[in-house]
């Protein structure tokens, strides 16, 4: 699915379903953060209008996102909780590339942000097809579409904008990267954990 390497154990499900007020509380955040990664795209390349239009209107979603998350958190009576560092996403952004040139970056924060939006996007289908709640199993496939959608912008993006990048390859080196990666996680209720 998406390129990814290795795909959640359907098991995790039941750990998230186990603290629905954590996992919420955890998905509002990453919502959160997707929307600020959207925004700080558009403030260092304004230059690409229709990057700009296009990613204005996912920072718009992704804070609908938030604020649909955050209803079903206080519909259930439970608490936003403090947003906690995601070390899936931190061990992501240490993969980044910050020392080559400005397009290089560029094109690393698009696939960095197509990658967090792949894994977004195929943890919600698990959420969505394994957990009993039948109001929530519906809400995240909802979003795992959506999310599927970012995941190609982000992506398609990167394709268009590369100057000095082997997209393909450099993508190829972040699935690599992230299969390694998500092998540590999986075991607690956190979008990415």
């Amino acid at each position: 699915m998406l390129g990814l390497k290795l795909l959640t154990d359907p098991r995790w499900a039941n750990i998230a379903e186990s603290n629905l007020e954590e996992i919420l509380s955890d998905h509002a955040w990453c919502e959160q953060k997707a929307a600020t990664n959207a925004i700080t795209l558009i403030t260092q390349n304004s230059e690409h209008q229709d990057l700009v239009e296009e990613l204005t209107a996912i920072a718009i979603e992704e804070m609908q996102h938030f604020q649909m998350v955050i209803n079903i958190i206080k519909q259930r009576g439970y608490t936003l909780t403090r947003e906690r560092k995601d070390d899936y996403v931190g061990q992501l952004v240490k993969f980044s590339k910050k020392d080559g040139s400005r397009n290089q970056s560029f094109i690393d924060r698009l696939l960095f942000a197509a990658m967090i939006e792949a894994r977004s996007c195929e943890r919600f289908r698990v959420l969505s097809q394994n957990i009993q709640d039948k109001e929530l199993a519906k809400f995240y496939h909802e979003l795992m579409v959506s999310e599927a959608g970012h995941y190609t912008t982000f992506l398609n993006f990167a394709r268009k904008y590369t100057v000095d990048v082997d997209v393909e390859k450099r993508w190829k080196e972040w699935l690599d990267f992230e299969s390694e990666l998500i092998q540590r996680y999986g075991n607690k209720e956190a979008i990415h954990g």
